[in-house]
């Protein structure tokens, strides 16, 4: 999950490798291709496009996309479903680092050394788009406009990672879960979704470890925001139903 409060959207995916169904996508026929694809390209250069796309794969809610060490091949377009990113500690925790969803590029960690040094996990029942890494650098040198959309994701990973700095070192258990929910809502409302209402993919379980807060911190913040009629909470559902009241909230610390 981006922590820049203006960007994405939510959903769930996992998957083996094994004997799951592939599918030849066409970019140029995806109603995602204005969230994952660069603007600027005419219907021909989408074709072009369309031969870096290898396939579509699907993914089991569960499963990993890719695991840490794997040898690093393909980036992933998010086509439908919801994913988690995660590290093992040293003691064997899993510390979640981030959740992508639908429109979103995955797989970019995997640059710097050949090797993923995260693991991909679907939330839900996914599919993704396969682009071998080799064939979107040859085409980027083709188009700039590619070249610069790669660099503009990357970008937006580095101020992500900054904003979890931010968020695990200065705020509080009530800004964090603010800024969490502020930024789900964003990004599912720029996929066309409510802008107040949402089902959380992921457990207060996985959104207390991405946030560094203990589960029962979590799950009181979650009852003061409903105390307070800020949201209203059904299990996994959540409504909004005060944003200025969460937009307060998490910009207290920038206001004081």
């Amino acid at each position: 999950m981006n922590l820049d409060i203006s960007s994405d959207t939510p959903q769930d995916l996992a998957a083996p490798a094994k004997a799951l169904p592939t599918i030849k996508v066409a970019c140029s026929n995806c109603n995602l291709r204005e969230l994952c694809m660069p603007i600027g390209f005419n219907p021909e250069d989408l074709h072009r496009l369309d031969e870096v796309v290898e396939k579509r794969r699907k993914i089991k809610q569960g499963e990993k996309l890719f695991g840490t060490g794997d040898v690093f091949k393909s980036l992933y377009a998010i086509r439908t479903g919801f994913f988690k990113t995660c590290v093992s500690t040293e003691d064997g925790r899993e510390q979640v680092t981030g959740f992508q969803m639908a429109g979103e590029i995955m797989g970019l960690d995997g640059i710097v050394s050949d090797h993923h040094n995260c693991s991909a996990i679907a939330l839900e029942d996914a599919e993704v788009c396969v682009m071998p890494f080799a064939d979107v650098e040859d085409l980027s040198r083709e188009f700039p406009v590619l070249q610069r959309h790669v660099h503009k994701i990357m970008s937006r990973e580095i101020v992500r990672e900054n904003g979890v700095m931010m968020l695990l070192g200065n705020m509080r258990a009530e800004e964090r879960l603010a800024a969490f929910l502020l930024n789900l809502v964003q990004r599912l409302h720029a996929r066309g979704f409510s802008q107040s209402e949402l089902t959380l993919r992921m457990t207060r379980e996985e959104i207390g470890s991405y946030l560094g807060m203990k589960l029962e911190t979590v799950s009181r913040t979650f009852s003061k925001f409903s105390d307070e009629g800020i949201i209203e909470v059904k299990q996994r559902y959540v409504k909004i139903l005060n944003p200025d009241a969460l937009k307060k909230i998490f910009n207290a610390q920038t206001c004081a």
